[in-house]
């Protein structure tokens, strides 16, 4: 099986999905003849031309609200978010129309739309184009929410987003554009709300998003040299998540630790600690640990920003304090 970088998983589904329907396009700032900042959007424009790549000012409350119109109106937009914390600018048009819509309109109204965007740290950016806002949105009803960690996932899980009827947050690490994977030429997709064992284990179970899968499993397979064999699951989607695959493993290994990259307040890892609480109690047998960004803004020094973002060792950390080690 051939290997391409995560950044041209992506590529290939946009590709993949505008030759297969003509109802997909995408728009955002720089998409078209330059091909995105990140290079996802890369030979689209000559491809498939200005009406169905669309490069727009930087105004993401308008260009946002231009999808949300065309998703409801019979297209499939792919809106570009250059860096996560933009956003916020078009919050209203995500959370308060593309969300709600379908729901407001008993079902008679759908918003196939999904928003790629690039989250995280790893560039050095600063405190305005570094976070991880997952939780902004696993918090709206109405918004499904993907955070891939593989060039395979990433490839798989957009083609199922961008077919989806309703709005879709496609979240890729910055971290991750370069990270290579295998994967198959033939056509492929990977249905939202299943979650990947990424690594078995029988002595405790690390739920890790993103680029902090990576780090779990580094952390797993220094681990396993000490004889503590720690099962890696990959959501893929946080919303919606697939909460039976986590508490069948955690029923499996009694103890339970959370690695993300934003803050632990109302964080991703809260969520999964709630479920298995409400419902895996008296499976465990030691409390759940989460390890997060600390709760304050992403700083500019890349020495500091390191210190700050979960590593290895600090999963390490809190599984041998789950396991007694």
């Amino acid at each position: 099986m051939r290997s391409i970088n995560f950044r041209r998983a992506i590529n290939e589904a946009l590709n993949e999905e505008m030759a297969r329907d003509k109802k997909v396009f995408v728009t955002g700032e720089d998409v078209g003849i330059s091909g995105g900042t990140f290079g996802l959007t890369k030979g689209l424009y000559e491809a498939y031309g200005e009406w169905r790549v669309k490069d727009t000012p930087i105004c993401e409350d308008g260009f946002m609200g231009l999808a949300v119109g065309a998703a409801m109106a019979g297209y499939r937009p792919v809106v570009e978010i250059m860096f996560m914390d933009f956003i916020a600018v078009a919050i209203d048009q995500v959370c308060n129309q593309a969300a709600k819509s379908r729901f407001l309109y008993g079902g008679k109204v759908k918003v196939p739309m999904v928003i790629t965007t690039l989250y995280g740290t790893g560039l050095r950016a600063g405190g305005h184009h570094s976070q991880s806002l997952e939780s902004w949105f696993i918090h709206t009803p109405g918004l499904k929410v993907v955070m891939p960690s593989t060039p395979y996932d990433a490839k798989g899980l957009l083609k199922s987003a961008i077919r989806d009827d309703n709005p879709v947050i496609f979240m890729a690490h910055k971290a991750l554009s370069s990270l290579n994977g295998e994967v198959p030429d033939e056509e492929y997709t990977i249905p939202l709300g299943k979650a990947d064992i990424k690594r078995q284990g029988e002595h405790v179970t690390i739920v890790a998003t993103g680029k902090m899968v990576h780090t779990a499993l580094a952390a797993a397979k220094k681990l396993a040299e000490e004889g503590i064999e720690a099962e890696v699951i990959d959501p893929r989607t946080v919303s919606p998540l697939d909460k039976e695959t986590i508490l069948d493993s955690v029923r499996k290994t009694n103890r339970l630790v959370v690695v993300h990259e934003a803050p632990a307040p109302c964080g991703f890892g809260a969520e999964v600690a709630a479920i298995v609480a409400e419902e895996a109690i008296d499976y465990l047998d030691a409390p759940i640990k989460r390890v997060t960004f600390p709760f304050m803004p992403v700083p500019f020094a890349g020495t500091i920003e390191d210190e700050l973002v979960p590593q290895p060792n600090d999963v390490i950390r809190a599984v041998k304090e789950v396991c007694h080690k």
